[in-house]
This record gives structure tokens, C-alpha cells and sequence, in this order.
């Protein structure tokens, strides 16, 4: 989940690009921090969301995912 610092609420990812907070309203990632909300356009500070293909710097073998090339 990603915090919504504008709001004081919640997004939940929905892909890559998209999210939805707990009002119902969609979200467009816009970088790491910062989303747009499909309804007004406003812009909204985020924690980080990153995207599903970034590293996080875990794996469950314990060492960065881009470290594990088989």
C-alpha cells in the first residue's frame, strides 16, 4: 500500500500505473512519490511506489533480484 501524504489516506496499486484509495478514487502513478487523481487532477505526494518490475532490494533468496541471474 502507498501513502497517500495529500490526503492523509491509503492507495492501492492496481498495476504499475494505477492505483485506487479507499474512497474509490483512481490514482495515476506519476514517479516514485507522486500520483494524479483521475478525477480532479490533482497532484498527491506518495511514499514510494515503485514499479512492479523495480528492485526492492529483497528476493526470498535473500539477496537483491538482479543479483540472482540463473
Amino acid at each position: 500500500m502507498i501513502f497517500d501524504y495529500s490526503d492523509g489516506d491509503f492507495i492501492m496499486p492496481m498495476g504499475n500505473s494505477m492505483g485506487m484509495d479507499f474512497d474509490g478514487n483512481l490514482h495515476m502513478r506519476m514517479g516514485d512519490n507522486m500520483s494524479m487523481d483521475m478525477e480532479t487532477g490533482n497532484i498527491h505526494f506518495t511514499s514510494s511506489w515503485k514499479k512492479d518490475d523495480e528492485s526492492r532490494g529483497f528476493s526470498l533468496f535473500g539477496k537483491d533480484k538482479d543479483k540472482n541471474k540463473f
